[in-house]
């Protein structure tokens, strides 16, 4: 195959998957939303670990059809992630309900440089000044459109210091282990969905309780209610798979950047289907600014240099490894034989 044609092809590919992840994480918000809001389902945790159990059993249906092959995982990495992974879930949660919304959404921007600290220091990935400044572009855009009244306490700045660094970590794994293990994204969601699936819906009740003073096993389930549940737990399957593919195609710190064009998104939706109220002109204008940062963060990070890792991860090969457009990870192999 050509190297145009294949490029075109590798292109369109990753446009398929960011695809695929914005729709079905757009859609899980406001499903999620009219869950909660309308129907007063406010039992986050559990409904994650419902999440998960719908995931496994899609990965446990792929695996018996012969989509999905044997693969190994050591147990020490899958309980790393997994706890990583439940501590974000945990962390996000307590943090929105402890926090002000404005200081939630920075304690969400401050995963971008927390990612780049780890890319930078386990992958010894270094940035050219043009990316640096894209993403700090992207930042003060979703901050302007976001951030309103900042207000924190001591037990809600270490809840989001705890999401924040662990959500990186989480984010960080995923790509790293399938990397290292050589696992499809529906590979790695089938050994840790349903660890996930278990522990969380083991501790959610509990934590949900503790949260809302609610208990999910008195909640009024109704017709309407138990669709809306249905769909989200639908949703979720592909919102988990999706965002497998995109960082494993990409990096953490680009899955980070051009996941706030969904924040974008959300907004644009709310200002649709709710009216004007949550749209004004600081809004439009960060907007504006976060998308012009995204259009300079994906030329300047395939611009040779603009993202390069300056080290061998791999030893087994000889390999010169590069992110081309918008940070996806490119490998050229060469033999060692001269």
């Amino acid at each position: 195959m050509p190297p145009s044609s294949k490029a075109d092809k590798k292109a369109a590919i990753d446009a398929a998957a960011w695809m695929f992840n914005i729709v079905t994480s757009v859609g899980i918000i406001i499903v999620n939303k009219a869950l909660m809001a309308t129907y007063g389902f406010t039992f986050a945790t559990t409904l994650t670990g419902l999440h998960f159990v719908t995931t496994t059993l899609m990965t446990l249906v792929l695996r018996w059809l012969g989509y999905i092959q044997p693969s190994h995982l050591p147990t020490s990495e899958l309980m790393k992630f997994v706890l990583f992974a439940n501590f974000s879930i945990v962390g996000m949660n307590v943090s929105l309900m402890w926090n002000s919304v404005g200081f939630y959404q920075i304690a969400k921007l401050s995963m971008i440089p927390v990612s780049c600290l780890f890319e930078v220091t386990f992958d010894k990935i270094r940035y050219s000044r043009d990316t640096k400044l894209s993403i700090l572009v992207v930042l003060l855009g979703v901050a302007v459109c976001t951030v309103t009244d900042v207000s924190v306490n001591a037990k809600g700045f270490v809840a989001a210091f705890i999401a924040v660094w662990t959500t990186s970590l989480q984010q960080y794994y995923v790509h790293y282990l399938q990397r290292k293990y050589s696992l499809s994204s529906f590979n790695l969601l089938g050994h840790t969905a349903p660890i996930q699936a278990g522990s969380l819906l083991l501790v959610g009740p509990f934590l949900d309780y503790w949260l809302t003073e609610k208990r999910v096993d008195m909640f009024k389930y109704d017709l309407s209610s138990v669709v809306f549940l249905v769909l989200s737990c639908t949703i979720a399957v592909g919102t988990n798979l999706s965002q497998f593919i995109c960082i494993g195609r990409f990096t953490a710190v680009s899955f980070q950047v051009l996941g706030h064009m969904k924040t974008i998104l959300v907004l644009i939706l709310g200002f649709i289907f709710f009216g004007r109220e949550g749209l004004n002109v600081h809004v439009v204008v960060g907007m504006i600014i976060a998308i012009v940062g995204m259009i300079w963060y994906g030329n300047a990070s395939s611009k040779p240099g603009g993202k390069e890792r300056h080290a061998h991860l791999l030893p087994k090969t000889n390999q010169h490894q590069k992110y081309g457009s918008t940070g996806i990870l490119e490998t050229e192999e060469t033999s060692d034989k001269v």
